[in-house]
This record gives structure tokens, C-alpha cells and sequence, in this order.
């Protein structure tokens, strides 16, 4: 298994938001609290200087991602797909393997057994430390969705709620978005 989700350097790190449209979300199971904890998951990493991006599928006909998500990233890269795994689109492979490098993918957005799954698993196999934020991640079916997650820590991906990833980016309290991810933690507490 490979070092623990927050080793990272922040420059290689980026949070990809996955299909968190409201066609899908209206299907998932309590898609409410679904996009609160995205959201949480997005603030944190804007508080935190880490990049954000948006995959879409089919936005052309399914509609774009929840204008509340993005407002949270202002000029994070929207990429749309067709595809199921966001690392099977051309496009989105080269922009996070080529020109961004990244190194470690934190994972939020839907469904969990097709899209996050699949693009899970692309990710580990080119190599990339994959961490799904479990609470920010979302299936119509529940049972799927936890099956996937634990088939994807068998292999290799980190399964950790977004609390967790990110109070282990900020290590210690001398962190300076400490205090702001303190309020944004304290906003979010009832989701």
C-alpha cells in the first residue's frame, strides 16, 4: 500500500469532482447531504491551494454541473466526457497526467460504483495515489456503493472521509487555512 493520502505535495494533488450534475443527483440517495459534502470537499481544497477540476458527462444533453459546486472554484477546468472513466477521455488523461502531473487524485462526485469507481481504478492503474472522500461520494444504490469502496481499497486506493484527508493535509493547527477550514468544518457539521 502506498504512503498515507496526505503525503502528497500539494502541487501534485488535485481534487477532481465527478458528474455532480442534477440529472444524477436528483437519482442518488440523499442527494442533499451528497452535495454538501462536496462542497465541503471543494472549499477545503480552494482554502488549501489545491487544484479543483469538474468532469460532466454528456453535458450537452445531461446538463452541467451544480452551479453551487463551481462558484466554490472560480476557474476551475470543466471538462466533459463521454466516457465512464474520466481517464478514458483523451483530453482529461492528458491534462492530469501530462500537463498538471499529477501524482494523487482525491476523488468526490457520483455515482460510485460507475464513474468514480471506474476512474479510481484508471488512476491506480497508471499509478497515481487515488483517495475517494467516502462521505462525498454518492450511488442510487447504497450496497453498490459500498462494495465498490471496498473493492477499490483492496486495490490500493485510500477510502477516508473528507474531514480526515484534509485535517491531515493541514497537519497541525499552525496550518494558516487552519481557522478558515475550522468555520468551513463547523458550516458543514450538519451534513
Amino acid at each position: 500500500m502506498s504512503d498515507l493520502p496526505a503525503t502528497s505535495a500539494p502541487a501534485d494533488t488535485l481534487l477532481l469532482v465527478i458528474d455532480v450534475q442534477p440529472v444524477f443527483l436528483r437519482a442518488m440517495t440523499e442527494p442533499a447531504r451528497l452535495q454538501a459534502r462536496c462542497s465541503l470537499a471543494v472549499a477545503a481544497a480552494v482554502g488549501l491551494g489545491l487544484p479543483v477540476a469538474f468532469s460532466e458527462q454528456v453535458p450537452q444533453k445531461l446538463g452541467g454541473t451544480v452551479p453551487e459546486l463551481l462558484a466554490l472554484a472560480p476557474g476551475a477546468a470543466v471538462w466533459p466526457k463521454q466516457t465512464f472513466s474520466a481517464l478514458a477521455d483523451p483530453a482529461i488523461r492528458a491534462a492530469l497526467l501530462e500537463e498538471r502531473q499529477i501524482g494523487h487524485l482525491l476523488l468526490c462526485g457520483l455515482e460510485t460504483p460507475v464513474c468514480v469507481y471506474q476512474t479510481a481504478v484508471a488512476a491506480l492503474a497508471e499509478g497515481l495515489q487515488v483517495t475517494v472522500l467516502s462521505d462525498a461520494v454518492g450511488a442510487r444504490r447504497p450496497d453498490d456503493a459500498r462494495d465498490c469502496l471496498a473493492a477499490l481499497a483492496r486495490y490500493g486506493a485510500h477510502v477516508l472521509p473528507v474531514e480526515t484527508v484534509c485535517y491531515a493535509l493541514l497537519r497541525d493547527v499552525t496550518h494558516p487555512f487552519f481557522r478558515g477550514y475550522t468555520q468551513l468544518v463547523k458550516t458543514h457539521s450538519a451534513s
